[in-house]
């Protein structure tokens, strides 16, 4: 059961992804804790998904189940990310890591980047392990998305020698070499400055004016008005909230 209001036009097409009773509980010597309590969530293609919470409300946990970086302990995740619909945490590991690559792009607060490559070797690793593009093509497409990201000049650079800003746009890149269709984003602004983190935004909401769909967690309330939807999320359940947004940032920005 969604706890939102959607135009119709929205309500012709099924969800990109579904989530249906998730629930995670995590075990441990001090006993058990439940992090997820039954998360009913449908998400739409074209959508900016903002997914708003204090520490320890959920939101990274929710992020992991819709990915399967973590298996839920009750539920479903159904994805209509390619031809069939997908039953995510049916999929066996190998297929699960496949499916991910080339589905799912996952930027990280920490940016993740691995030290020992250059920026340009960082974006075409995901190519490289899924096979979806010849190497010389692999490398053309990380130079163009460096580009896109503002961040070309460098792309010869170790990440220690760029700025946090300039290793979250890489890390933008990265999770963009396999053109996978949704993109999810845990706090990829929290360790930012302001200015860093609007100019990162921007380059979200021209994702999205292009067709990416995009998951984002975020404890800044002050986000709120610049998603196309949010949900607020609390104590491992989402918080009821009839009101839409307001118009999306993207619809009226100059792209």
């Amino acid at each position: 059961m969604s706890n939102f209001a959607f135009p119709p036009s929205r309500l012709a097409n099924p969800p990109l992804l579904e989530l249906r009773g998730v629930v995670k509980t995590y075990v441990s010597e001090a006993g058990e804790f439940t992090a997820l309590k039954g998360i009913d969530l449908d998400i739409y293609p074209g959508e900016f998904l903002g997914i708003i919470g204090k520490s320890g409300a959920g939101k990274s946990t929710l992020l992991n189940m819709i990915t399967g970086v973590d298996h839920l302990t009750q539920g479903e995740v159904i994805a209509r990310v390619g031809h069939e619909p997908v039953s995510v945490h049916t999929l066996s590991e190998n297929d699960l890591a496949l499916w991910r690559g080339r589905s799912m792009g996952i930027v990280y607060q920490s940016f993740q980047l691995l030290p020992m490559l250059t920026l340009l070797e960082n974006v075409m690793l995901p190519m490289d392990l899924c096979g979806l593009y010849h190497p010389r093509e692999s490398r053309r497409r990380a130079l163009e998305l460096l580009e896109m990201v503002e961040i070309a000049e460098h792309a010869e650079k170790l990440p220690a020698f760029i700025s946090g800003g300039q290793q979250q746009r890489v890390a933008i890149a990265r999770a963009l070499a396999n053109d996978p269709p949704v993109i999810v984003a845990d706090e990829p602004t929290g360790s930012l400055d302001s200015v860093t983190a609007d100019h990162i935004f921007e380059v979200f909401e021209r994702l999205v004016a292009n067709g990416k769909t995009i998951i984002m967690v975020t404890h800044e309330m002050a986000l709120m008005p610049r998603f196309s939807r949010h949900l607020l999320i609390a104590d491992g359940e989402i918080i009821p909230n009839l009101t839409p947004n307001p118009a999306p940032a993207v619809a009226s920005r100059k792209n």
